[in-house]
């Protein structure tokens, strides 16, 4: 036929003439075992052969031994994990898990668990704590809002009926009337202001700026009571424009000292602080206060400055001359700027004092020396 090669095949056709001849007609000697694993298995291992070779043939006997299981294994080829057993497929065969490695996985499984629970637990609790602080937080922030919000309409309130209370002390006790040589004179009704307080001394005014400084001036025995007390007695912390307890109530002192607050909705002394500016200053370089016995005293400021509460400012008492000159040198020293106006010994002064922004312990001062007196006719 074929020389070597089909001499061969002629012998096997000869030793088997059937399976032989038909192996080495397919495909020589590999298809000869397949012929005799026909033969020993003529339907599995027939199938197997014509699958995949010996592969295909171990994956039919798995079927046989396991028609499902072993299957569904080899089709998927992964393990898969069912009711808390491992189920391992190899060459079809399902291997168990040992009872103490399933043992050991309930109990990893059972500590899981609770430790699920308990952090869930503790998530609710920590988000209840965390609730109930947010709750408390809010109520005490709305707790914070009412009260400034009271505060700050007592405050407004406290400025308007303060602000209209010393309005309607105006009207009451204040006239402007044209004297005979043609100028207007300013004039107090000191008996109704008596009658309204007895505490009254005088009354101080800013001509022509700042005009809002136009109020009536008392003294008692101390120096706080009206901080928080306005001219007619009534509780509000505009307060009222007050001589120093110390001084006497003439204005004949060589330093007498006026209070007032520094309101922030500009009245009372909170007009002082423009005098820091010298520009302001030579606009209005005077201010008047008025006596119940008729005096019309005429100041003519020298010093405008920020001092301490501490100053020697404040000072009311002096020795001598000379301690009295060093006086009227540390209060031009402590002005913002110098006004060029003369002060001797012989001279009386008032200082006006109110509070400043900087802080508790500085005040504003404007001091001014007497350049005028006169009595006003009736």
């Amino acid at each position: 036929m074929r020389g070597k090669k089909a001499w061969h095949r002629a012998k096997a056709r000869e030793r088997d003439p059937g399976g032989g001849e038909l192996a080495w007609r397919m495909r020589g000697k590999k298809a000869w075992h397949r012929a005799k694993a026909r033969e020993r298995d003529p339907g599995g291992g027939e199938l197997a052969w014509r699958m995949r070779g010996k592969k295909a043939w171990h994956r039919a006997k798995a079927r046989e031994r396991a028609p499902r299981r072993g299957e569904l294994a080899w089709r998927m080829k992964r393990r898969s994990i069912k009711m808390g057993e491992r189920k391992h497929y190899h060459r079809g065969r399902r291997k168990p898990v040992s009872e103490k490695r399933t043992a050991m996985r309930d109990e990893d499984t059972k500590r899981t668990n609770s430790t699920g629970s308990r952090s869930k637990r503790k998530k609710k609790k920590s988000a209840g704590k965390g609730r109930l602080i947010s709750n408390i937080v809010l109520v005490v922030a709305i707790i914070v809002f009412c009260v400034s919000g009271f505060q700050l309409y007592r405050i407004i309130s406290g400025y308007q009926e303060g602000r209209q209370e010393y309005d309607q002390v105006r009207e009451m006790a204040v006239t402007q009337e044209k004297a005979e040589d043609g100028e207007e004179q300013f004039q107090v009704d000191f008996d109704a202001l008596m009658e309204i307080n007895p505490d009254t001394v005088g009354w101080i005014r800013f001509d022509p700026e700042p005009s809002q400084i136009n109020y009536p001036v008392v003294q008692t025995t101390d120096n706080s009571t009206y901080l928080d007390k306005t001219f007619s007695a009534n509780d509000n912390t505009v307060g009222a424009i007050f001589v120093n307890t110390y001084n006497n109530p003439d204005f004949n002192d060589r330093n007498t000292i006026i209070y007032g607050h520094r309101m922030n909705d500009n009245s009372m002394f909170h007009d002082l602080a423009k005098y820091e500016e010298k520009s302001f200053w030579e606009e209005n370089p005077y201010f008047y206060i008025y006596t119940p016995d008729g005096r019309e005293i005429t100041y003519h400021i020298y010093a405008a400055g920020v001092v301490t509460d501490t100053s020697d400012t404040y000072l009311t008492e002096f020795a001598d001359d000379a301690a009295y000159e060093a006086f009227l040198d540390y209060t031009k020293e402590a002005s913002e700027y110098d006004t060029g106006v003369e002060v001797t010994a012989e001279d009386t002064v008032v200082t006006l004092s109110t509070c400043t922004r900087a802080s508790d312990e500085h005040r504003m001062v404007v001091v001014g020396v007497k350049e005028e007196e006169k009595q006003i006719e009736e």
